[in-house]
């Protein structure tokens, strides 16, 4: 199951309220400015600050 492009135009870091990106393999979604990565699991955005790790440096590009 994919994130619609409907859905990821209203996501936002719920952190920063800043933009949002999903990963190429579609398992996170990346906030570079607070350099987080929020899960999607089963095609279900997680977006809790507290669930979302830290960006490696390959996934900031």
């Amino acid at each position: 199951m994919t994130i619609s492009r409907e859905l990821l135009d209203i996501l936002a870091c719920p952190q920063c309220k800043g933009e949002i990106h999903l990963r190429q393999d579609g398992s996170a979604l990346n906030c570079r400015a607070c350099r987080l990565a929020y899960p999607v699991r089963d095609g279900i955005p997680v977006m809790l600050i507290d669930e979302a790790d830290p960006l490696s440096p390959e996934d900031e590009m």
